[in-house]
């Protein structure tokens, strides 16, 4: 995983992040993204399920900045954004905790403060003891958590996640899951996550978001009510099962 940031007036809105009538046109002409509509507030989780090459990645880069919608608007209203990438892209002469430093460093924290932020960040995800471990000392799993606590140094309000775990084998990517819901029970930030995993999206969501298929549109939403905080054991019952379905038929329906 990786992070990009991306600096906008604060405000005290409790909405962070709005997409009104957003389209995409690439320049050869594809139409990936068509009349979506979506709003992530402080406190939501909001998961977004797709069919491949629906747009899913493309509206979290508009929402980042990296890439500019064809038309519609988008309203970000926080400065605070942490970007989650697929991939871990930790610098490989870095140990753990100068590479948790790293954002914090480029955004010109003093080097006693932002150690102590990174402290803080690797206790949370769990990696205190490795701070000295290099990247390639690290599994898949410990390297995204290092992703994830370079991000925690910033304090971002809106947390944008682009299949962060989906290169994991599914023990390790469940108990990422399990951290990361933690992290957002605790830090109350929002969230935006792209996903394939059908579970995972009702694991994680206070809101599942589907789409259907190129060009990607909104079909469905479905609101997860399971409380906080979630028990892992969540995944087994019948309400779990009940819901998972109702979002895989959504998701085959938007297919066709």
């Amino acid at each position: 995983m990786s992070i990009a940031t991306q600096t906008l007036p604060e405000t005290t809105t409790d909405t962070l992040l709005k997409f009104e009538n957003v389209e995409m046109t690439f320049p050869n002409g594809t139409v990936a993204l068509s009349g979506v509509d979506l709003t992530v507030k402080r406190g939501e989780f909001v998961t977004v399920v797709g069919p491949s090459g629906c747009g899913k990645s493309t509206l979290l880069r508009i929402a980042s900045g990296l890439e500019k919608a064809s038309d519609g608007s988008v309203e970000i209203d926080t400065s605070r954004i942490g970007y989650v990438f697929q991939d871990a892209t930790l610098l490989p002469w870095r140990d753990v905790q100068s590479n948790v430093e790293l954002l914090a460093e480029l955004n010109g924290i003093g080097k006693k403060e932002r150690a102590a932020q990174a402290a803080q960040a690797i206790d949370l995800v769990g990696l205190k003891g490795f701070e000295k471990n290099l990247p390639r000392m690290l599994s898949g799993g410990m390297k995204m958590r290092t992703s994830l606590a370079r991000s925690l140094t910033l304090n971002p309000e809106l947390f944008l996640f682009d299949e962060p775990f989906g290169a994991l084998d599914e023990i390790t990517r469940e108990r990422l899951n399990d951290e990361l819901i933690r992290l957002f029970d605790e830090q109350q930030f929002a969230g935006l996550f792209i996903t394939h995993s059908v579970a995972e999206a009702v694991y994680l969501s206070t809101r599942v978001i589907v789409m259907s298929g190129r060009p990607g549109k909104i079909v469905d939403e479905f609101e997860v009510d399971f409380p906080f905080p979630r028990d892992p054991d969540i995944r087994f019952t019948a309400e779990f099962a009940e819901l998972s379905g109702k979002v895989s038929h959504a998701l085959r329906e938007g297919h066709r």
